[in-house]
Order: structure tokens, then C-alpha cells, then sequence
């Protein structure tokens, strides 16, 4: 048969481990086979990380900005002990939040949900979307540790020269230290975001931080929501009919554990970062969770929310079979691929894209899955374990 044709390349992320070696199975079962495929590539594995300075992730991103829509593969963070396994110059960021912060969007997470995989909290009926802020915090913070008795200030100098001086700890002996920031600019295009996503989908929005221990930094994203709420969104949502409010995020994860679902969660990077592998678990597991961020000018890059699968993949490596999860690398895939054929006004690539998300469901619907979500099967047939490149070819025959 003829391959579906596309107009404008996605910029293609690809990543580490074993989601790298699903990326691959996923490309050639199921998207090859049928599209001509389109993609400017893009390297993010850590091997060359390393080897361009992590410049690699930089020019990912801005083809992100220049093309409008992305497709990422899964990535290492390096800790301590993986400086040591890869030889790496330093601990380079995270690739998700040099993303992130070059695209200043805001990152949308919610659970595949399929027939017989049931929610671990039993009230809930829809799927809860988990939207995180993607720039600033922990995740560009400066840090250092303390070696001794000392003081330490939070000091910022104004262009003038003037400096405004906050005393943080008089240290008796060694600690730590860590300065975080955030832009109001980068906190208004998030709350708009937030705001606009929750009408596109008729979704009620909920927001929560810790004001009342961070009076100013917390505070700052509770004003900035709430002004542009009033300012801005209070009249359309009234008209749409759902409901926009602000509550503490203890008081938040009380509210949604007993929630039937079917709203958005508004949170703070960290937490955000948290929370949507919360939920998903709840909903049935990591690799059950879509994720796609969404910049203010309209630039859309699409991942999974999981890791790179590391047990998994020294499995692999030592010749053993591994059932790895591949859903929602796939549906990255299908995220991109239906985005850019919106964008790109090609209905037939938008219907592939569906169609293949469709049997995918289908797939693990009719008792057929990977071993993460056989443990969790409560629907019949009873469920049957494959591995996950078997788990592709079933989708594929079906699709």
C-alpha cells in the first residue's frame, strides 16, 4: 500500500536504556511500515550528551521552536553513580528541564485508561491531568554544601547597585544550601495555559502551592493565577460551565485522592514532577501516562512520563526476555504524529495516529499486555504476559 505523507518533519528526540531499544521497535513495527516517515534527529542519549557538552539538547530544542512539534524519547538525569558508569566529564541537567526551560511551556500529564485495569483508588472514573509548570525551581537552582560554621544571606543587587540582603541561617557546622527562582512572565504563561487548556477541554482546573509557608515565592504564583483568572478567564469559564480554585497542596492531594477524576491539577514544577507518577501509578503504571508540553507560542513536544526502564535494560543487555510497557513511548509517537498532521492539514495522518492508539487500548483490552499491568488485570480473558516487542506485533496485527 502507499505510506501516509508528511509536509513538515517532526524534530526527533531520541533517548537512553531501554526505552532507546523500544524507540527503535516502535519505529519499525509500527510507524515505518505505513508512513514516510519524516524527522529531523536529534541524539539526546547520554553518550552524546557527553560528548557535545550537552549542546545536543540545546539545538533540540530550538528545532522544537523552529518546527512546532517534537517527539522525545526517554533520558537519563545523571546521578553520582552514573558520572561513574559513563564517564562523564560532569552531572549534566536534566534534558526535560533544559527543554522546558527553553520552550517556557507547561507540561500535561494524564493516564491512558484502559477496560479492566481499574484505578487503584476506586472513586475515580476519569482521568486526572496532572499540569506542571516547566520552568524554574529546583531544577535551575544554584547549590553548594556549607563546610563549617558560618552565615549565609540571600543577597540580590539591583542594576543600580543597590542590594536587598534576607538573612537565611546562622550554620553551627556543615549543611547545605540552595537558591531557587522563577520569572513572573514564565509563572503568567503557565497560569494562561493552565487557563486556556481547561476550555479547550471543558475541564474544571484546580491550583495549589504552599502560601502559607512560602509567603512571598509561593504567594507570587497564587496572585498571578488568581489576577489573571479575574482579569481574563473568570466570564469564560462561567460560560463554559466549569470552575477554576486555589487551594493549599495538602489540602489538594486530600481533594483528589477522594475525587471521582476528570479534571485538571495545576502544579508547581516539583510537584507536578511527583504527582503525575502518583497518579499515574494509581491509574495502573508509569508507562500508562501521557505527557505533552505545550509552549505559549504554540510549539507542542511530546514524551513519555516514565524513566528510561534501567532494570529492564541490564536485562537486556545480560540476553534475558523483558516485558517492558511500551504504551507510552507509542503514544508519544501518536501525539506528535496527530498534531502534525492538524497542524500540517493532513486529516489521514491525524486518523493513522488515532487509529493506532485505538488498537493499542484494544490490545491490552482483549487480555493481551506486558507484565507491569498483568499484575493489575481485572478484566477477562484472563490477562496474557508477553514481552514488549511482542506486545507491538500483537498491536500491529490488530491495527
Amino acid at each position: 500500500m502507499d505510506k501516509l505523507q508528511m509536509k513538515t518533519p517532526l524534530v526527533e528526540m531520541d533517548g537512553d536504556e531501554m526505552t532507546r531499544i523500544l524507540w527503535q521497535q516502535i519505529k519499525e513495527e509500527l510507524l515505518e511500515p505505513y508512513i514516510d516517515l519524516k524527522t529531523e534527529y536529534y541524539d539526546l542519549g547520554l553518550p552524546e550528551r557527553e560528548r557535545t557538552h550537552d549542546q545536543v539538547t540545546v539545538d533540540a530544542a530550538q528545532a522544537n521552536k523552529e518546527y512546532g512539534v517534537a517527539v522525545k524519547c526517554a533520558t537519563i538525569t545523571p546521578n553520582a553513580q552514573r558520572v561513574e558508569e559513563y564517564k562523564l566529564s560532569q552531572m549534566w541537567k536534566s534534558p526535560n528541564g533544559t527543554i522546558r526551560a527553553i520552550l517556557d511551556g507547561t507540561v500535561f500529564r494524564a493516564p491512558i485508561m484502559v477496560k479492566g485495569l481499574n484505578p487503584v483508588v476506586k472513586n475515580w472514573q476519569a482521568p486526572i491531568t496532572i499540569a506542571r509548570h516547566a520552568f524554574g525551581d529546583v531544577y535551575k537552582a544554584a547549590e553548594f554544601k556549607v563546610p563549617g560554621p558560618g552565615a549565609a544571606w540571600l543577597v540580590f543587587t539591583a542594576d543600580d547597585g543597590t542590594e536587598t540582603r534576607e538573612h537565611i541561617h546562622t550554620f553551627e557546622g556543615p549543611g547545605v544550601l540552595q537558591g531557587q527562582f522563577n520569572l513572573e512572565t514564565s509563572i503568567a504563561s503557565f497560569a494562561r495555559s493552565c487557563f486556556q487548556f481547561a476550555l479547550d477541554t471543558r475541564q474544571d482546573l484546580w491550583f495549589s502551592t504552599k502560601d502559607t509557608i512560602s509567603k512571598r515565592y509561593d504567594h507570587t504564583f497564587k496572585d498571578i493565577f488568581a489576577e489573571l483568572y479575574e482579569a481574563e478567564y473568570k466570564e469564560r469559564f462561567e460560560a463554559a460551565g466549569i470552575t477554576y480554585f486555589y487551594t493549599l497542596i495538602d489540602d489538594a492531594v486530600a481533594r483528589v485522592i477522594r475525587s471521582k477524576g476528570g479534571f485538571i491539577w495545576a502544579c508547581k514544577n516539583y510537584d507536578g514532577d511527583v504527582m503525575s507518577d502518583m497518579v499515574s501509578t494509581a491509574f495502573g503504571s508509569l508507562a500508562m501516562m501521557t505527557s505533552v508540553l505545550v509552549s505559549p507560542d504554540g510549539c507542542y513536544e511530546y514524551e513519555a512520563a516514565h524513566g528510561t526502564v534501567t532494570q529492564h535494560y541490564y536485562r537486556h543487555l545480560r540476553g534475558e526476555e523483558v516485558s517492558t510497557n511500551p504504551m507510552a513511548t507509542l503514544f508519544a509517537w501518536t501525539g506528535a504524529l496527530a498534531k502534525r498532521g492538524e497542524l500540517d492539514d493532513l486529516p489521514d495522518l491525524t486518523a493513522f495516529a488515532k487509529k493506532l492508539e485505538r488498537a493499542a487500548v484494544s490490545t491490552i483490552e482483549s487480555g493481551v499486555m506486558t507484565g507491569d499491568l498483568a499484575g493489575l488485570w481485572e478484566g477477562r480473558p484472563r490477562a496474557k504476559k508477553i514481552t514488549g516487542l511482542e506486545f507491538l506485533r500483537a498491536i500491529r496485527k490488530r491495527l
